[in-house]
């Protein structure tokens, strides 16, 4: 059932005077004030993408060669400044500003993980699937998670003892959310998810193997978020990723009952120590999966 404003949710973000947040050494259960005050951070920077991309906009290329936009920049700057009100004190990494060189020396325990346009390749060619990304981390585990698709009206949260939620976005603004859940693998067969924008050869022979009952492409972090919502069943990522793709989406799919590991088996870590010439963030090759069959079927077609 719906739970409308359940988070709170309006055309104007108002966040709470302070911030508090609760980790995993201290309790089991994220603050929901917190998760609701991150989903309105999201909803403001996805107001801003959205009003870009109703003009024209120029298309720059990054030292990766990677697009990016005066809407990947404003948006990040809008994050940066609200989450240095909400969570005084705590690293930020944010993708624009890791790609201009300028990342915290130091992370701790506790860190937060931002993309502020997930999918610019998407949104260049203005598809829809694109999204903005906030995760908390703490202890290398993403706790809580926001993945807000502004040109579809959606926003899915989840965290540490909370749950998963997918909300609509009314034209006034408010949300009308639901709780959100795994699947099992149907009896026809796994639905198996892929990159729209960066397909791999190892990742399109892995989904060959499976032959699954369908296979569809997806942009951003939706991917994860269409794991979490039970309307499809794996999504194995064998080339490049950074963490600030997939950390709000692996929050989300995590709280939603999903799974998300290395090719070892391994639960996604955040904010490791680059071994000398590695990427910094840089992520190993991930299976993401709604359900435990799900994994060990891509895990054996993987050897």
């Amino acid at each position: 059932m719906s739970s409308r404003r359940r988070f709170a949710s309006n055309p104007r973000v108002v966040l709470p005077p302070t911030g508090r947040f609760i980790g995993l050494r201290h309790a089991m259960t994220f603050d929901p004030s917190l998760l609701a005050a991150l989903a309105d951070v999201a909803l403001a920077a996805g107001r801003v993408v959205n009003e870009v991309r109703a003009g024209a906009f120029a298309v720059l290329r990054k030292a990766d060669a990677s697009p990016v936009t005066v809407a990947d920049e404003w948006a990040e700057r809008l994050i940066l400044t609200e989450l240095a009100r909400l969570m005084p004190g705590v690293p930020v990494v944010a993708e624009e500003q890791v790609a201009a060189g300028s990342a915290p020396p130091r992370l701790g325990e506790r860190f937060v993980l931002v993309d502020p346009l997930d999918g610019t390749r998407e949104f260049v060619s203005r598809n829809g699937e694109f999204t903005v990304n906030i995760a908390v981390i703490e202890d290398g585990r993403p706790v809580a998670g926001v993945v807000h698709a502004p040109a579809l009206g959606e926003i899915h949260v989840g965290a540490v003892g909370l749950g998963a939620k997918e909300g609509r976005i009314g034209e006034d603004g408010s949300v009308d959310w639901r709780d959100i859940a795994v699947r099992a693998v149907p009896g026809e067969g796994m639905t198996i998810l892929s990159s729209r924008s960066h397909g791999d050869a190892r990742t399109e022979a892995l989904i060959a193997r499976l032959a699954p009952a369908r296979s569809l492409a997806a942009g951003s972090s939706l991917k994860f978020c269409r794991l979490a919502s039970g309307a499809a069943d794996l999504y194995p990522r064998l080339g490049r990723t950074m963490e600030w793709d997939t950390a709000a989406g692996d929050a989300v799919l995590r709280a939603a009952g999903g799974l998300v590991v290395d090719l070892d088996g391994r639960p996604l870590v955040y904010g490791r120590p680059a071994a000398e010439g590695a990427v910094v963030f840089a992520n190993p090759p991930f299976l993401a999966a709604g359900s435990r069959a799900a994994l060990d079927a891509a895990a054996a077609a993987l050897g």
